[in-house]
Parts: C-alpha cells; sequence; structure tokens
C-alpha cells in the first residue's frame, strides 16, 4: 500500500504591482526559479510539469536564486531570512541566515557558488554579505539611504558587485570582501529596479522606473552610455543579459518585452502583451529571465497574473504561456471523460486543467471576483458549475473553456453546489445560509429552507438523491422531485461535529461523511436504507475539506486543513496511505481521476498528482 508523488503542476509566481518579480534560471538552461506564497517553485523549462517544491519558509516567499554551479538554491522571504537548499531534491536546507529585519528584495551569487549578496527593506541596514555554507560575513553593503531592490555579482576576478534602490543610486562594491566603492547618482531619478554584469564581466546594466536604460564599465563602475532614451512607456521592471553578453532583454509595465543590441544601442526586437491598442493591468511584464545554455535563444517573462511567457527571437507572439494559481486553490472538479481538471482560487480564478499533459488553460469570459466556494461537474451537459462569494452562480462550457450564459444571483454567500437530476433533467443547487435553491436553464425555480444552516452538500451522479450536512450535526438526505423541491427521506444522527464534507460512491451503495474534527463516517446503503458501516477513518487532524471515492465504490481520497492526503479503503478501515504536508496550509480540493490516480490542489495554489498503489 503506497501513495506517492507523480507530478507537480506548481503556482503561478506571486506578483505585485509596481514592483519587480525575480526569475532565475540555471547554467544550463534547463529550469526556471521563483517564489509564490509561502513556496519556491523550481521547474523545468521544456516540460513545466516536472517540478519540485520547497516548503521549508514559514513566511511569504519574495525571490529564489540559483547558484552558478546549480546544485544549490538561495531563497528569501518577507522576514529578512534566507535559505541555501540542494536544488535537485528541493528539501535539504544546508543553511537557513537571518539578513536584516524586513523583506528580502533580491540575491546575487558569487561566480565561486561559496557567496552570497542578500539585500532590502532593512532597518539597520538594507543587505548583507554572506558564505553560503558557514553565514559568515564577507564584507557589508552600504551607501544607501533607503531599501535596495536589486544586487548583482561579477562572475569574474576581480569581484565587483552593484546594488540598486529607492534612492536612486547605484552603488560598486570591490571584493573580496565587499566595500564600499563608488556610488553612481543622477543618471537614474526614480526607484532603479534591476541591475546585471553581463556573463563576460565587461559592461553593468542598470533600469529603473524612470524608464531608462543605463550601461556601465564592468570593472570601474563608470557609466558608460544610455539606450532606449523614450522606447518604453512604462516603468521597467526586469532585465537579462544574452548568454553572449551583447543583447540584453528588459520588460516593462507598458505590457512590453524587448531585445537591445548593446553595440549600438537599438531595439532589435518587442513583444506587446495583450489585446492590440488596449490597455491590460493584468498584461504588465514584472520580470525575465534569458536562460543561458540555449541555443534557440529563449526568453521568458512573467506578468502581473504570474503567466509565463515563452520568447523566441524572430517570432512575433509567445511560443508557449505557462499558466497556474496564485493564491489557494478553494475548489476542484473532475470531467473524467475529457480528461480535463477545473479549479477555483480565493481570488476568483478559474483553470482548467489536462490530465494527461498537465497544461493549464485560462477560462475565458468574466470570473467570479472573489473566493471561488465550490465547482460541480455536470457531465451529461458538457459544463461545470461554479459559485462564489460575490454571491454568484456562473456556468463554465466544459469543450469552448468559457462562461456561458448570463451570472445568476444567488439569495445569499453560496457555500457549495451540486447537480442533481430532478424530472430527468440536470438541475444546479446552491446551499446559502437561508436553504437551498434549484436552479435550471439560467434562473431559479426552487428554494427550500432547512432546519439548520447547510455546511456541506453532495449528489449522487445522475440521480435524484441528495445529501445536506448542517450545523446541528446531523446530515440529511432528500430526493429531488419536480422542479427539484427537496423531500426528506432520511436523517443521519451519528456525526459528533458538523459535517465538512459529503460525497458518495459513483454506484450509490456508500456515503462518506467528513466532520470539522477531522475524523470520516461511512454509511452504506442496503435496500434504501442507510446504515453506519464504518468510524475508523480518523487519522486528519482538522477540519476535512474534500472527499472522493475511486472508480470502484471501494477506496476513498480524503483532503484537510492539516495538510495531509489520506486513502482509506473499505476491505480494512483501520489502514490508510498517507502522503503528509501534501500542501502546505492545507488541502482544498481532491478527485480521483484514473484507477490508481488521485489529485489533489490545495492552499499552497499548486496542483499534485499522487499514484495509488495496492490499496484493497
Amino acid at each position: 500500500m503506497s501513495i506517492t508523488a507523480e507530478a507537480i503542476w506548481a503556482a503561478s509566481p506571486t506578483t505585485t504591482r509596481g514592483s519587480p518579480t525575480p526569475l532565475s534560471s540555471d547554467s544550463k538552461g534547463q529550469r526556471i526559479a521563483y517564489a509564490s506564497n509561502k513556496s519556491i517553485f523550481v521547474r523545468s523549462i521544456d516540460n513545466p510539469a516536472e517540478c519540485k517544491q520547497y516548503t521549508q519558509h514559514t513566511a511569504q516567499t519574495t525571490v529564489a536564486r540559483f547558484s552558478p554551479s546549480g546544485y544549490y538554491v538561495a531563497s528569501g522571504d518577507a522576514t529578512g531570512s534566507v535559505r541555501i537548499w540542494d536544488a535537485h531534491g528541493a528539501e535539504n536546507t544546508k543553511g537557513e541566515y537571518h539578513i536584516i529585519a524586513g523583506r528580502i528584495n533580491d540575491i546575487a551569487w558569487d561566480g565561486d557558488s561559496q557567496r552570497i549578496i542578500a539585500v532590502g527593506d532593512g532597518k539597520e541596514r538594507f543587505g548583507h554579505c554572506i558564505t553560503a555554507d558557514s553565514g559568515n560575513s564577507v564584507g557589508e553593503i552600504s551607501g544607501h539611504s533607503s531599501r535596495i531592490n536589486c544586487v548583482s555579482v561579477r562572475q569574474q576576478r576581480p569581484l565587483r558587485a552593484a546594488t540598486g534602490s529607492d534612492d536612486t543610486s547605484l552603488c560598486f562594491f570591490h571584493g573580496v570582501p565587499f566595500k564600499f566603492n563608488t556610488s553612481v547618482r543622477g543618471k537614474h531619478d526614480k526607484f532603479i529596479y534591476g541591475t546585471q554584469f553581463s556573463p563576460d564581466g565587461s559592461a553593468l546594466v542598470s533600469v529603473g522606473s524612470d524608464r531608462r536604460i543605463w550601461l556601465y564599465d564592468g570593472k570601474t563602475g563608470e557609466a558608460t552610455k544610455q539606450i532606449g532614451e523614450g522606447e518604453h512607456k512604462g516603468s521597467i521592471f526586469g532585465v537579462s543579459w544574452s548568454p553572449d553578453s551583447k543583447k540584453l532583454v528588459t520588460c516593462s509595465g507598458d505590457q512590453t518585452v524587448k531585445i537591445w543590441d548593446v553595440e549600438t544601442g537599438s531595439c532589435t526586437q518587442g513583444w506587446r502583451m495583450g489585446e492590440e491598442g488596449g490597455v491590460s493591468i493584468a498584461d504588465q511584464q514584472v520580470g525575465v529571465t534569458w536562460p543561458a545554455g540555449r541555443s534557440d535563444g529563449l526568453i521568458i517573462s512573467v506578468d502581473l497574473e504570474g503567466n509565463l511567457n515563452y520568447l523566441r527571437e524572430g517570432k512575433d507572439k509567445p511560443v508557449r504561456v505557462v499558466r497556474g494559481h496564485q493564491k489557494a486553490v478553494t475548489a476542484a472538479g473532475v470531467l473524467v471523460d475529457s480528461k480535463t481538471l477545473f479549479t477555483g482560487s480565493s481570488d476568483g480564478r478559474a483553470r482548467a486543467w489536462d490530465l494527461t499533459s498537465g497544461a493549464a488553460e485560462f477560462i475565458d469570459g468574466e470570473m467570479h471576483s472573489n473566493y471561488v466556494s465550490g465547482l460541480a461537474a455536470s457531465p451529461s451537459e458538457s459544463r461545470v458549475y461554479s459559485v462564489g462569494w460575490d454571491d454568484t452562480l456562473r456556468t463554465i462550457d466544459a469543450s469552448q473553456r468559457s462562461f456561458t450564459g448570463t451570472t445568476i444571483k444567488t439569495s445569499g454567500q453560496p457555500l457549495s453546489v451540486v447537480v442533481a437530476t430532478a424530472g430527468g433533467k440536470p438541475h444546479a443547487l446552491v446551499s446559502t445560509a437561508k436553504g437551498i435553491a434549484a436552479f435550471a436553464d439560467g434562473s431559479e425555480v426552487s428554494t427550500q429552507s432547512l432546519p439548520s444552516p447547510a455546511t456541506c452538500m453532495a449528489a449522487l451522479p445522475s440521480s435524484d438523491i441528495v445529501a445536506v450536512g448542517s450545523e446541528d450535526k446531523r446530515v440529511r438526505l432528500f430526493k429531488a422531485g419536480s422542479s427539484a423541491t427537496l423531500r426528506p427521506t432520511t436523517e443521519l444522527t451519528d456525526p459528533t461535529h458538523p459535517p465538512s464534507a459529503l460525497a458518495f460512491s459513483h454506484d450509490g451503495s456508500h456515503l462518506a461523511v467528513g466532520l470539522t474534527n477531522g475524523k470520516i463516517f461511512v454509511y452504506a446503503n442496503t435496500s434504501g436504507s442507510w446504515a453506519l458501516e464504518t468510524n475508523r477513518w480518523s487519522a486528519h487532524t482538522a477540519r476535512v475539506t474534500s472527499i472522493a471515492w475511486s472508480p470502484d465504490g471501494r477506496k476513498a481520497v480524503s483532503g484537510a486543513l492539516d495538510t495531509n492526503v489520506f486513502v482509506w479503503s473499505l476491505e480494512d478501515p483501520g489502514k490508510r496511505v498517507k502522503a503528509l504536508n501534501a500542501h502546505k496550509e492545507g488541502v482544498g480540493g481532491v478527485a480521483w481521476v484514473a484507477e490508481g490516480r488521485v489529485v489533489s490542489a490545495g492552499a499552497d495554489a499548486a496542483v499534485k498528482v499522487w499514484r495509488v498503489e495496492g490499496v484493497p
């Protein structure tokens, strides 16, 4: 009996409007690393579904940088802590060092992969230089009067370092140990957001919110020339050199990514994201990297929505866009026939995931404006119904990957949605604090009040049986009549805490009831009456958020706020297989997508695929 991680479909980078989002690629051009929520994701560039997740930060992560050797990653968070860890397993931490009393904005390695400089928004100091293996001080970062946004270290000897700050100055350091040498003022008149030494060490570039690009001598730090005056129409958030040090790429809030020839100072190619002629805040480009070690000239930029745009010289449009969630995934629903997983997150975003490739697609149309509280798939209609805390019910056309029709207002804040068959026709049932409302063909057809406010709901697929969990610790079963009026049939009184998740097995023979204290009760249906079969599925230590049955109806998978995923068996209720810490901060949804294959999604905004073997 085992459950093993098969794939991680990563979260998108966390972005903030008006500030840069650092992207890092390794020296071979095979992997990319970035910060998302409290995790760091290390992904394959060519196959983004190949991914490792580092979860040992305790605060919002801000930056991750590969060492030149490619063996280690240095990552920083909002509390001023920097961690050095193994890039291949993303588990073994080599060192944790507290650098400044505030947010880490950027990190740079030296060419030997031995020293790092971390900078940010501190109180006594704005950055520090340490050895990666022991945290010993090897110089000090001084000369700035405001927070430092970016840092770069020359990869050749003699060692040089440069930092750019909100005080509009670029400071130049000689090392090692790193000591302040010169401060370049008057070149930028607003915040400096990016600086980088060229791979051959001959030049240094700086960019900022004044839309200027300045070049400096890599050894002396003297300003040599400014290029691209007036080309960008918005703040420049990122800059990266080509591997041959002859070109550089910049990304800007004006939705563009541009390649510059350093010798002539001319723009050789540009891409503008979003609709032609329109202004789209989500398409602001806030980070860019030009991976070394590749022959195809690939450039990767990230927009404000967290999408990774793969750009290639000579091509007018991105050759690939890698999407995902930025915030906690709060609901999941699966259409097994079309091999598609639908997910909704706490910021109202919806995504459709191809279960074979792991690629996420954007769902067109007007999305929820905030928390998605429920998703329900209706295979017969090839539709997915979603409810959110903007008090609306919306419909997704699964084949078109778009929201359809009109948005229906609900009478209160919706908790969950299920699809039940009433009068031979599918209806969407939505539970609110006031009761249950039934919707069909874009309008409300009936409402039903309950003795106690509903907490969760489930419907037997392609059937008129509906189960509702309530705050009074009871589960009530109903039959949906014509126009989806609910007729009570059975009341289950065994649960000791209010139910938080319900799930019918596909053949209708079993009902699993997950409680707010982590226990799961299973009821068996014998000729129409429901009896408790087992209450021994009790390994979770916090609220059960989601339960899903296997296709054969003999096993179930559950996820809870305790971050764990468990697979249970009816054959031997006392045994289970566990994936501990499956999702940092809690599991939001689970689905059984094929025999032996389970997917889960959670508060780390990632979707994970698990292989389940040997469970009877």
